[in-house]
C-alpha cells in the first residue's frame, strides 16, 4: 500500500488511491496531474456544501454547525462568494483570486470574516477560512451564495460548485472535476420552488452521469419557528409539530433527491452553539418570567409588541434578546424558566438547543455523511478519475482507466462502491424503476441501521433475517428475469446488499 493511501481514513479510499498511483505512469501528463489532485482530495476531509435560496439562513446554519459565528449573515461582499471552512492549526483567512493569487486577511475582532474584503470582488474565486475547531477535522463545510440571487456572478459560483453549469454537467477538464463538493446540505424554507428541485437534480445528475456517485444530499427546513401552525393540518396548534409535518411533506416532494428533510431553527441553534446566548440573557429571561401573565402574553403576540410594550426590562435589552432567539425561542425559554425557576444559564441554553432541532440535523449528518465518508469520497474520486480519462481524448487511455476501475469494483470489498453507484443511478432517474422498488433501493442509503435499511425498524432479529433472505432471492430473480440490462445491474447489487445484511444478522446470533 502506498504512503498516500496509508494516510486515508478508510479502505475504499485507500483502494482508489492505489488505483490512481498505479495508473499515473500509464496515462498522459495532464491526466496524471489530475490524478495527483484526486489523491490530495482523497486524503482531505469530506466536503459538504451548504446550499439553498437567498435568505434561507444558510450562513446562520453554517455557524451553528461549526460552533462559531464566523460566516457573515448580513448582506456584504462575502455573502456573494463561496467560502470553505476547514481545519487549520492557526485561524486565518485566505482570499483566493481567479488567477491563483492568495491574500491573507485577519478575522474581525468578533471572530467573523470581514463583510468587506478590501479587494476587487470580481477577481476573487473563493475564500478559504482555516479554523482550529475540532468539528472541522473530518468535515469541510462550504458556505455558498444564495441561488435565486439577483447577482448572476454569485449564482454562477454556487452552480459551478454544485455541478449545475449551463449544460447541467461538470466540466471534466476543469478543476471542478476533482474539486467540487462531495455532498450537499440543502436549505429550504416553507415553500419548495422549482429551482430548488433543479439545483438538487443537477447535483445528483453530476454524480450519476459518471462512474460512481452516492446519494449525498440532505435537506433542512430552516426557520421552522415561522410556520403558522394553524395552516398545517394535524399540528394541533403546535409550531414544532407543524414543522415536522411540513418537513415530511417536503420530503415527499424532494425525494429521491435527498435522504431526508429535517426541521431546524437556525437562529436559535446559532445563538446557543456559538456563545451568543449568555448568562446575562438568562437573567433577562428570568425577569421577563416574573411579569404578570397578561403582560407576557401581550408582548409575545408580535416582535413589535415585544420591544415596544412597557415593562421593567429596557427596550434595548429586549431587542438584543429578540435578535438572538426570536419570539419562538423566547417563548420556549420562558416555559423552561416557569417549570424550573432556578434553572442555570447552561441548562437553559441546553433547553433552547434541544428546541432548535440542531441535534437532529447533526445526527442525520453523521448517519448519511460521516458514517459513509469513506465510500462517498471513494465514489467521488472514481467519478473524477473517469472524467479525467474521458477528457484526455485518448481512447486507449480511457479504456485502460475503465478496465482498472472494473477490476477494482469486481472485488468483494468494493461492494459499498457498487451500492453507492446503484443508489445514485436510481435516485437520479438514470435507471428507471417502479416507485415501490425505488423506495426499497433508497432505504439502503437512509441509515446505517440494518433494521431501517430493511424497512422493519424495531422488529426482532429472526424476522429481519427472514425478510433479508427473502428479498435477496427476489432481487436475484428480478435481475435474471424481467429486468432491463440497466435494472439488472442495480438488482444484482441490491441482491448482494440483502445477502450481506442476512450474513451480518446471522453472525450476531
Amino acid at each position: 500500500m502506498t504512503t498516500q493511501a496509508q494516510q486515508l481514513a478508510g479502505p475504499l479510499s485507500a483502494a482508489v488511491a492505489n488505483l490512481c498511483v498505479g495508473l499515473q505512469p500509464q496515462v498522459s501528463p495532464a491526466t496524471a496531474a489530475g490524478f495527483r489532485e484526486v489523491l490530495r482530495r482523497l486524503s482531505a476531509p469530506l466536503q459538504v456544501a451548504v446550499a439553498g435560496r437567498i435568505k434561507s439562513g444558510k450562513s446562520t446554519l453554517v455557524n451553528a454547525l461549526i460552533g462559531r459565528r464566523v460566516a457573515p449573515t448580513d448582506v456584504g461582499e462575502c455573502t456573494r462568494l463561496v467560502t470553505r471552512f476547514q481545519y487549520g492549526t492557526v485561524d486565518r483567512i485566505e482570499v483566493v483570486f481567479t488567477d491563483g493569487r492568495k491574500q491573507v486577511l485577519p478575522f474581525e475582532a468578533n471572530g467573523s470574516i470581514p463583510p468587506d474584503l478590501g479587494v476587487e470582488i470580481d477577481q476573487v474565486s473563493h475564500i478559504e477560512a482555516y479554523l482550529t475547531n475540532a468539528v472541522l477535522r473530518d468535515l469541510t463545510v462550504i458556505d455558498t451564495p444564495g441561488l435565486g440571487s439577483l447577482d448572476a456572478a454569485s449564482v454562477a459560483r454556487t452552480e459551478a460548485l454544485l455541478g449545475a453549469g449551463s449544460d447541467g454537467e461538470l466540466d471534466p477538464v476543469s478543476r471542478n472535476a476533482v474539486a467540487g463538493a462531495e455532498a450537499v446540505l440543502y436549505v429550504v424554507t416553507q415553500g419548495v420552488r422549482a429551482d430548488d428541485q433543479q439545483a438538487l437534480a443537477a447535483f445528483t445528475a453530476a454524480t450519476a452521469s459518471r462512474e460512481a456517485g452516492p446519494v449525498n444530499a440532505i435537506a433542512v427546513l430552516n426557520k421552522a419557528d415561522t410556520i403558522a401552525a394553524e395552516t398545517v393540518e394535524g399540528s394541533n396548534g403546535d409550531t414544532w409539530q407543524a414543522a415536522v409535518l411540513l418537513a415530511e411533506r417536503q420530503a415527499l416532494t424532494l425525494k429521491p433527491r435527498v435522504a431526508d428533510v429535517l426541521p431546524v431553527i437556525g437562529l436559535v441553534a446559532e445563538s446557543t452553539e456559538t456563545g451568543g446566548f449568555t448568562s446575562a440573557d438568562a437573567d433577562v429571561l428570568r425577569r421577563l418570567a416574573e411579569l404578570d401573565e397578561a403582560t407576557r402574553e401581550t408582548m409575545l403576540l408580535s416582535a413589535d409588541l415585544f420591544v415596544s410594550w412597557e415593562c421593567e426590562v429596557p427596550v434595548g435589552t429586549r431587542t438584543r434578546l429578540l435578535e438572538k432567539l426570536d419570539l419562538y425561542g423566547i417563548r420556549k425559554a420562558l416555559e423552561a424558566v416557569d417549570a424550573e425557576p432556578a434553572i442555570t444559564a447552561g441548562a437553559l441554553r441546553r433547553k433552547l438547543l434541544d428546541a432548535s432541532g440542531l441535534d437532529g440535523v447533526r445526527a442525520k449528518l453523521n448517519a448519511v455523511f460521516r458514517s459513509r465518508a469513506d465510500g462517498i469520497k471513494a465514489a467521488a474520486a472514481l467519478a473524477s478519475v473517469t472524467s479525467l480519462a474521458a477528457a484526455s481524448g485518448d481512447a486507449n487511455e480511457r479504456q485502460r482507466v475503465h478496465d482498472a476501475i472494473e477490476v477494482l469494483l469486481a472485488k468483494p470489498e468494493a461492494h459499498q462502491l457498487r451500492l453507492l453507484e446503484a443508489l445514485t443511478l436510481v435516485a437520479s432517474g438514470a435507471v428507471a424503476m417502479p416507485n415501490d422498488l425505488v423506495e426499497e433501493v433508497l432505504r439502503f442509503g437512509s441509515s446505517p441501521d440494518l433494521s431501517e435499511q430493511l424497512g422493519l425498524r424495531g422488529r426482532p432479529p429472526q424476522e429481519l433475517m427472514a425478510y433479508a433472505l427473502e428479498r435477496a432471492g427476489w432481487w436475484r430473480s428480478f435481475a435474471s428475469f424481467g429486468a432491463t440490462p440497466a435494472q439488472s445491474r442495480v438488482a444484482h447489487v441490491v441482491h448482494r446488499a440483502y445477502f450481506l445484511i442476512w450474513q451480518q444478522l446471522r453472525g450476531r446470533r
